[in-house]
């Protein structure tokens, strides 16, 4: 969860690589968190809890308010949990950051340990990569407002005892599958064609997903829990709905 401040001051790891002008341009749409600049001076070397605290007191020394925010923090794990809970069902907040306060800044490195909320909700199974015998990942949709089948997800690999449940009941698709001719890709914001086996989407699937989404889909794979069998299509969260569970 990311707090903002003047952007000659704090520098979200993107922004060190750009200029002053388009620093401030992303600070108002990309919020920062960390203080790694101050007067001149780079903080990198500065465990993170002295750059903390140095950022507490800008914010006090020259009476900040909005639009500049300053991210709250804790080392309460009840408050965390809460905040896991409660705050990540505002859109765009995904989830927590948890670092160590004697941690350095460095570059490039994935020195940050996200927590993500993860939801359970339900899709319809249109494609799977594999075969349909032995399906790896499953690619779901969802029914838009004017009944057409969208994707939405694609799942996490799937487990060997999960993927010969699913083949038991996948069955090919046939003639008029709303995905006939449609392209996917290997990842959110790839362009790395994916080879899929259509099926008929009749199966709806119970997952966990996180709360990141973008003009209706998952940016991160989701996880199959199981089938719901006792779901039809038409209970399932319509396209463009969060992660909001289907009746039952």
């Amino acid at each position: 969860m990311g707090g903002e401040v003047a952007p000659q001051q704090v520098r979200h790891r993107r922004r060190r690589r750009l200029g002053n002008g388009r620093a401030d341009l992303l600070a108002q749409v990309q919020p920062a968190f960390d203080l790694l600049q101050a007067d001149g001076q780079e903080l990198l070397h500065v465990p993170y809890g002295e750059r903390r605290a140095r950022l507490e007191q800008l914010f006090t020394d020259r009476g900040l308010s909005a639009p500049w925010t300053l991210c709250p923090e804790t080392s309460d794990v009840a408050t965390a949990q809460e905040w896991l809970t409660s705050w990540t069902q505002v859109p765009g907040i995904e989830g927590l950051v948890v670092r160590g306060s004697g941690e350095r800044y460095l570059p490039g490195a994935r020195a940050l340990y996200k927590v993500r909320r993860r939801d359970t909700t339900e899709a319809v199974i249109g494609a799977v990569t594999g075969t349909v015998r032995r399906p790896r990942t499953l690619v779901l949709g969802r029914l838009d407002v004017e009944g057409v089948l969208r994707p939405v997800a694609r799942s996490t690999p799937l487990r060997p005892d999960t993927a010969q449940v699913l083949a038991e009941r996948l069955a090919p698709a046939g003639p008029g599958h709303p995905w006939t001719d449609v392209t996917f890709t290997t990842s959110w914001g790839s362009r790395t064609p994916l080879d899929v086996v259509l099926v008929d989407p009749e199966l709806v699937a119970e997952t966990t997903a996180d709360t990141a989404q973008e003009r209706g889909a998952w940016r991160h794979p989701v996880r199959f829990a199981r089938l719901r069998l006792d779901a039809a299509v038409p209970d399932v969260p319509p396209f463009g709905a969060g992660a909001e569970p289907a009746a039952g």
